[in-house]
C-alpha cells in the first residue's frame, strides 16, 4: 500500500510539475510576445517621430519657399553690380520657382541712385540686373523667361538725398510683367 500512495504522490508531483513548467512556459511566451509588442511600439513610435520631423521639415521649406519668392527687391552697395552674398538663398528660390514653371516670365528692373551720370546709372543698373539675370540661369531659369531692364536713376524708390534714400535706390526689383 505503501507503494501505490508513494507512486500516487509521485505522479501528482510529477503532474504539478508539469503544470507549474507549462504555465511558466505560457507567461515566459507571454511575456516575449509583450516585448515583441513593445519592440514594435517602439518601431512605430519612432517611424511616427520620424515621419512628424519630417513633416516639420517640410512645412519649414514650404514656409522659406514662400518666404523668399515674396522678397522681390534685392538692394546693392555703392556702386556695386554684384548682389549681395545674404541674397543668393532667396534667388535660389526664385531660380527653382522659374525651373518648375517654364511659362512664367519675369522682369528684372535695375536702377541706381542719383549720383553719377544719366548714362553711368543706365550701364550700372544693366549690369545689376544681369548679375541676377545670370545667377538665376545658373541655377535652372531659363533665359528666355527673363527680361532685363536698366532705369538708372530714372524711377528712384526714395526722392530723398540722404544716404539711405540713395541705398533704397540702388536695387533689382522681379516684376511680373
Amino acid at each position: 500500500m505503501k507503494i501505490t500512495q508513494l507512486t500516487k504522490l509521485a505522479l501528482v508531483i510529477f503532474a504539478l510539475s508539469g503544470f507549474v513548467a507549462c504555465s511558466s512556459t505560457s507567461e515566459e511566451a507571454a511575456d516575449t510576445g509583450s516585448t515583441q509588442d513593445a519592440g514594435s511600439n517602439t518601431n512605430n513610435q519612432a517611424q511616427s517621430e520620424a515621419e512628424a520631423a519630417a513633416a516639420r521639415a517640410a512645412a519649414a521649406e514650404e514656409r522659406a519657399r514662400r518666404s523668399a519668392l515674396a522678397t522681390r527687391v534685392f538692394y546693392f552697395d555703392f556702386d556695386v553690380s554684384e548682389f549681395r552674398q545674404a541674397d543668393r538663398d532667396t534667388l535660389t528660390y526664385h531660380a527653382r520657382d522659374l525651373a518648375s514653371n517654364p511659362s512664367r516670365r519675369i522682369r528684372l528692373e535695375g536702377h541706381a541712385d542719383e549720383r553719377g551720370t544719366r548714362e553711368y546709372n543706365l550701364a550700372l543698373g544693366e549690369r545689376r540686373a544681369n548679375g541676377i539675370l545670370n545667377y538665376l540661369i545658373v541655377n535652372g531659369a531659363s533665359r528666355n523667361q527673363i527680361e532685363t531692364v536698366s532705369y538708372g536713376e530714372e524711377r528712384p524708390a526714395d526722392r530723398g538725398t540722404s544716404e539711405a534714400a540713395y541705398q533704397r535706390n540702388r536695387r533689382v526689383e522681379i516684376v511680373d510683367p
